[in-house]
């Protein structure tokens, strides 16, 4: 599996920089750490400490803590190497996505399914800023590169889609600064940006890749656009890879979809699983290795 971030709704899955290591988040309660390159025991320790289905795991960036998430209404931060449960944060909403602040490591974001999104501080286990906007449950989140602004994807069913589907915040400020980003009437289960380059994508379940500036205003790029895979209806996520050169997608048709992400053309297919692959990711080190997971919650890594 890989890499150094990435996360799924059945299975999430991420690497420290050993990049021995994977994580998943499964629906039986479960967060499983994997050792990858494990030719007998590659299930390494099984951590059991929500009560509901997990939404989401994270890595800390030392590689030291899993950060997890689910329908329990938690978040809840885990020693990996001693397997003990540290810090407990509670919300009133079921907690769909988290992400740790790429500059500072005691600070994480989390999106739920009232439209909450929530900065928190884990030196002092509180919420530090809230993000309120009327928003439908939170898809998934992600930090620009400089770290001063944050994109937040919804679902909304109600209100105008093309005000509240795609938001970029202030982080410090607590202010929206865009306005009808996307104006499709399409939801985006996913959201991610260029680790070099000024812009973001979204998964649309319109069946695309749509790219977008993240300098004000923020604009949809209409003559760009990854196409070729399927998403329909389904949580299907995608990742840059480390050098920035590669933009992989997961697909409803269980396939692994390769771009190059400046061209935006289709360079790969390789067939995974026969339920959707909702998940796929590039080792931070390796880039001829992704690690993938199915709708069905099967897991695997690819050479």
């Amino acid at each position: 599996m890989v890499i150094q971030r990435l996360s799924t709704l059945y299975s999430g899955q991420q690497v420290m920089s050993s990049a021995h290591l994977l994580a998943s988040a499964g629906m039986d309660h479960t967060i499983c750490i994997w050792n990858v390159w494990s030719r007998d025991q590659k299930k390494a320790r099984v951590l059991n400490y929500h009560n509901a289905a997990v939404k989401d795991v994270k890595w800390s960036p030392q590689g030291l803590f899993v950060l997890s998430c689910g329908y329990d209404c938690s978040s809840r931060l885990i020693d990996v190497e001693s397997g003990l449960e540290t810090q407990v944060f509670k919300e009133d909403q079921v907690v769909g996505v988290i992400k740790f602040h790429p500059n500072n490591s005691n600070l994480f974001l989390s999106g739920g399914s009232k439209g909450f999104l929530r900065l928190w501080d884990i030196r002092v286990g509180k919420v530090v800023h809230e993000y309120i906007r009327g928003l439908g449950p939170v898809l998934d989140i992600e930090f620009t590169i400089d770290a001063k602004q944050f994109i937040s994807s919804s679902d909304i069913s109600k209100g105008n889609i093309s005000e509240n589907s795609i938001i970029v915040w202030d982080i410090s400020r607590q202010v929206p600064l865009s306005n009808q980003v996307y104006v499709e009437a399409y939801t985006c289960p996913c959201i991610r940006c260029h680790p070099f380059d000024s812009y973001f994508v979204a998964q649309s379940n319109g069946n695309y890749i749509a790219i977008f500036s993240s300098k004000p205003p923020f604009k949809l790029d209409k003559y760009k656009r990854y196409e070729g895979h399927g998403v329909s209806g389904f949580p299907i996520k995608c990742n840059f890879s480390s050098d920035g050169e590669m933009l992989v997608s997961g697909s409803s048709d269980g396939c692994i979809y390769f771009y190059n992400s400046r061209s935006t053309e289709l360079t790969k297919k390789i067939k995974a699983y026969e339920q959707a692959c909702i998940d796929v990711a590039f080792h931070p080190t390796m880039p001829n290795v992704v690690a993938s997971c199915s709708w069905s919650g099967d897991v695997s890594v690819f050479e």
